[in-house]
């Protein structure tokens, strides 16, 4: 079986995307029976030297849909500063991400594989291939920011478990 850039990036992204709209789903109904505060949980850090809860969710929106658009542009940034987003904010960044997503053809994304790309982050520009930059940088950020951002809420008390954050698994019906 080959993988396609399209099955290591939008199908990827579209399979997490669900469980982390999920889990924030999950995360608001819980914080409807008094339990937890969506304001605070917006503010919130892992530790003090790491990013809040809103940058999390942010930076998955950004290293999925953000990401697709840096591929056709052969270049990518950090994600803009979105200062003020509030709970329904970032659900609504997730959201915009899955319908984005949802909208990418297979044929489109294919044939981007192995273009030049260039990750700019101020000063910094480091030279990627597509394939590599999706590899190597974008989807394990992704990734990581997602997991983050479940396993804020599940230390906060949120009823959530693996299946929750893997969202829609690619079976072989």
């Amino acid at each position: 079986m080959s993988v396609s850039l399209y099955d290591l990036s939008v199908a990827s992204h579209l399979q997490i995307l669900g469980g982390v709209a999920n889990v924030l789903a999950k995360g608001e109904e819980y914080a409807g029976t008094g339990n937890m505060n969506l304001q605070e949980i917006c503010r919130y850090q892992l530790r003090e030297d790491m990013a809040p809860f809103s940058f999390q969710v942010i930076s998955v929106w950004h290293h999925s849909l953000n990401a697709i658009a840096g591929l056709k542009a052969g270049e990518f940034s950090p994600p803009p500063k979105m200062s003020g987003l509030d709970y329904q904010g970032l659900r609504g960044l997730v959201n915009e991400a899955i319908e984005g997503l949802q909208g990418e053809t297979p044929e489109a994304i294919n044939a981007l594989a192995d273009k030049p790309m260039l990750f700019k982050m101020g000063e910094t520009e480091i030279p990627f291939t597509t394939d590599n930059f999706m590899l190597s940088f974008s989807l394990p950020n992704f990734y990581f920011h997602a997991t983050t951002t479940y396993a804020v809420l599940r230390e906060h008390g949120v009823p959530l478990g693996k299946m929750d954050y893997l969202g829609q698994l690619r079976v072989n019906l």
